[in-house]
């Protein structure tokens, strides 16, 4: 038996033992560089001695600055969501957003940023520490979603922007949009959240599990120290096969691939025999170098810890503000919490896991009771869109959103 794909697998590894330059470094030029000179106490309380967001623009701010509308991405997403004279390659979402198009620059000044905790740009595991001189790598501190939208929300506040026209979102977009609205209720003017969820549910959270354990067991990831060294290659490749199995439908691979095989006249083989396999393992090689493994690892977990429920939301509020306090006593000027070499850096009560799936309370009724207390304050013109054949956020959960939505005493939801 022949095994072509290990073959070629191992010629890979040679190829990348030569060291080049890690290509997420290079997938996207042209953004502007917000840059927050501040710590930036996170969550669960580890603290960056200051921040960049990597934000891209789109139309013109009018003049009272009411016409912005916030643009957040999925995990990998870059803040090129449309092609620009600085960039001009077609964005993520070039066919929604343009001149008379859904997201019509015409008539708003439309932003969108690379995530905290992203490698395009925005401060990440792959960034330099200002404090060391060396990569954070896995001494980066553990991210919410909450985070993550804080920190656009300093980047609104640089442009002068007191109230979005509309938060917009899909995936972990979609998650960071209802968040911005429930942190920031009055600077949030329409919601819109697309193939998302109010609270990250188990079976999103076991197939992000199986992305992180086939990445943390290539060889190579040397428990997130790996950037003087070979990329976990083979380990991100089976992370995004896994992912792209999450993000494609049953009936789309039904018309585009059947039960059809590369070669039906040869013999069966291990490698990619079916077409359905060969697409997995050209998507997967494509993006594997494309976006760092410790940028996977941090928002992958970041998705997986979303909870809107009041209890949760409270929590990591009084867990910053422990640390806020706790960082303004020492007078450090902007110090983090010290972790160990290889280690991902949680204040000593923490673990990520504790928020995981659920709100820290028992029934169903309980729990929708706290969702619902989490949005009592999103009031806003809402359109919650969902896809029949998700499977990775079924459209039962934007059925939840909706109704927590409802019962929170917002009368404006579709």
């Amino acid at each position: 038996m022949s095994f072509p794909c290990i073959d070629k697998l191992e010629t890979r590894q040679r190829d990348l033992s030569n060291g080049p330059e890690p290509l997420y470094e290079k997938v996207v030029t042209g953004y502007n560089l917000f840059h927050h000179a501040q710590p930036f106490v996170c969550d669960h309380g580890g603290v960056l001695s200051q921040i960049q967001l990597a934000y891209e623009t789109w139309g013109r701010l009018n003049k009272d600055r009411s016409n912005v509308i916030l643009i957040h991405t999925g995990l990998s997403g870059s803040s090129h969501a449309h092609s620009h004279e600085r960039n001009t390659r077609a964005g993520w979402w070039e066919a929604f957003i343009g001149p008379g198009k859904a997201i019509d620059t015409d008539k708003f000044f439309v932003v969108c940023t690379n995530v905290l905790g992203g490698c395009y740009g925005s401060t990440g595991p792959g960034s330099v520490d200002p404090l060391t001189g060396q990569r954070y790598a896995t001494t980066f501190p553990v991210l919410t979603v909450n985070d993550m939208v804080r920190a656009q929300f300093l980047l609104m506040d640089h442009l002068g922007v007191d109230r979005l026209y509309a938060s917009v979102g899909s995936s972990m977009g979609g998650m960071q949009s209802l968040c911005a609205a429930a942190l920031f209720p009055q600077r949030v003017g329409r919601l819109v959240s697309i193939s998302a969820c109010a609270r990250s549910h188990p079976y999103s959270i076991a197939l992000r599990f199986a992305q992180r354990q086939a990445l943390m067991s290539d060889p190579n990831f040397n428990r997130g120290f790996y950037y003087d060294g070979v990329m976990p290659h083979v380990g991100m490749k089976l992370a995004r096969a896994i992912a792209t199995v999450t993000y494609r439908s049953g009936p789309e691979w039904e018309l585009r691939f059947g039960r059809r095989r590369r070669a039906a006249d040869q013999p069966p083989m291990f490698c990619a025999d079916f077409l359905i396999e060969t697409y997995l393992d050209h998507q997967s090689e494509g993006f594997c170098l494309q976006y760092d493994a410790n940028s996977l690892l941090y928002v992958s977990k970041a998705m997986d810890m979303f909870d809107i429920s009041r209890s949760v939301t409270e929590r990591l509020r009084a867990q910053r503000e422990d640390a806020e306090r706790g960082l303004a006593a020492k007078g450090s000027g902007g110090g983090r919490t010290a972790c160990g070499a290889g280690s991902v850096c949680l204040s000593e009560a923490e673990s990520p896991e504790s928020h995981v799936g659920h709100s820290g309370v028992e029934t169903g009724d309980e729990i929708m009771a706290d969702l619902v207390a989490g949005v009592k304050n999103v009031m806003q013109p809402t359109l919650v869109l969902g896809v029949q054949s998700d499977i990775l956020f079924p459209v039962k959960q934007q059925k939840e959103i909706a109704d927590i939505l409802r019962r929170a005493g917002n009368t404006n939801v579709t």
